[in-house]
């Protein structure tokens, strides 16, 4: 009998070492020294084998040489703040973490980490830029000000400062901030370049919005890189084949993140609907495969496909291929791919095929444990106990509020190494 199950390109099933990804303990407090994993060249996977790291992009705190202030404010070479999105810190923290080590919340709005893949966080939706810290002071302007007059500038060209009071959760002006430590950069011999500038310096005050918020701080740093924000240009509502309650791309690309999509992995949808999954997934460099139970849907998330590869042009990333079929029998062979990553069908929907809900996606969390070693998945309701039955481990869970009767809860799932 011809084996017709999918191959992808007729690769061989990845083994375990393939898969290896640098991981890198989020540490409590960044005056800790890094942990070993970020300097040691060494990643970790179950079982405690170590291979050799391969991050082609990524800048490590041991590889780079930054304008950090040491003066007991809290703050380490190699360090970069990230201006993160939306109001849920713990997701946009979780998705940084695809393109950033050792991601630490530090106040609302705000995170550090200790490395950075430019590129990955061009990719990430809910991280706004992230900056080369020269320093991190109460959220106060003259002690901001005091910072950047000790801080060691190792650069030269024009300057812009842009300050933002985050949240405005701290009352700090941030014009006032701008026109100060602007003033700090001329005296200490730059030129102030507002529309062109060659370097800018981002001022970032944030807090918690409490009374005597012990957590409100000021974050000073140099623009390093700013994440894209296209997702109005690819409107749900704009697609070729529309069904109603498609998520919106700025979610579908955190979900796809967080799997750990990008180049030279492998997205399986095995609940596809319109695709939109895997678009994102496509723009970011990964192979593809979607599979939906309904024909109608399965041809329309081609013609989607299709369309975005027209208008992508070289931004569109590998091959897609998308099949009419059964997400608890998928027709892929095991360890084919990288992660698998599905937005189930809500209780309104709890009908599909021949399926009951619970046995659909019990069904989809064993055949997701079978071919791939990372999930994630999106339902109206916890599916913690069928994930941990199919040999999952749920690393986290996200309650993210659509509307008032619709709660997304979002499951980061990890192969259970001690489940045959």
């Amino acid at each position: 009998m011809a084996d017709n199950r999918v191959r992808f390109n007729n690769r061989v099933p990845l083994d375990g070492n393939d898969r290896c990804r640098v991981v890198a303990d989020a540490v409590a407090e960044h005056r800790k020294q890094p942990p070993p994993e970020v300097d040691s060249g060494e990643c970790h996977t179950s079982g405690d084998r170590r291979t050799p790291k391969s991050t082609p992009g990524w800048t490590m705190a041991a590889d780079l040489r930054t304008d950090t202030l040491k003066l007991g404010l809290g703050v380490d070479q190699g360090v970069y703040c990230l201006e993160l999105a939306g109001d849920e810190d713990a997701f946009a923290a979780c998705e940084a973490r695809a393109a950033a080590s050792a991601v630490d919340v530090v106040a609302g709005g705000v995170a550090t980490a200790r490395g950075i893949n430019p590129e990955g966080v061009r990719r990430l939706a809910y991280t706004h830029a992230a900056s080369e810290l020269i320093g991190k002071t109460d959220a106060d302007i003259e002690t901001a000000a005091a910072a950047l007059r000790a801080a060691k500038i190792d650069r030269e060209g024009s300057v812009a400062v842009r300050a933002r009071d985050v949240r405005s959760q701290t009352g700090v002006s941030t014009q006032t901030t701008e026109r100060r430590l602007g003033g700090v950069l001329v005296d200490r011999g730059f030129k102030v370049d507002l529309d062109d500038p060659d370097h800018e310096l981002r001022v970032l005050f944030a807090g918690t919005n409490e009374a005597n918020d012990d957590n409100a701080c000021c974050l000073i740093g140099w623009l390093a890189v700013e994440s894209r924000r296209d997702y109005g240009e690819r409107r749900p509502t704009d697609r070729p084949f529309v069904q109603p309650g498609s998520m919106a791309p700025l979610d579908a690309r955190a979900l796809i993140n967080i799997a750990g999509a990008g180049p030279g992995t492998t997205v399986v949808d095995p609940m596809c609907g319109t695709g939109g999954l895997l678009l994102e997934a496509s723009l970011v460099g990964s192979d593809v495969v979607g599979i939906d139970a309904q024909w109608k849907m399965a041809r329309g998330s081609r013609q989607n496909l299709a369309a975005l590869g027209e208008t992508a042009g070289e931004e569109f990333g590998g091959d897609a291929s998308v099949l009419r079929g059964d997400a608890t029998a998928l027709p892929v062979v095991d360890d084919a791919a990288d992660a698998v990553v599905f937005d189930a069908p809500y209780g309104r929907q709890s009908k599909i095929a021949r399926h009951e809900l619970s046995d659909l996606v019990g069904g989809a969390l064993q055949e997701a444990g079978r071919i791939a070693p990372r999930a994630v998945v999106v339902a109206d309701r916890a599916w913690d106990n069928a994930a941990k039955e199919a040999g999952w481990t749920v690393e986290q869970r996200f309650e993210r509020r659509v509307h008032g009767s619709l709660v997304r809860h979002v499951h980061v799932l990890t192969a259970d190494s001690t489940v045959e």
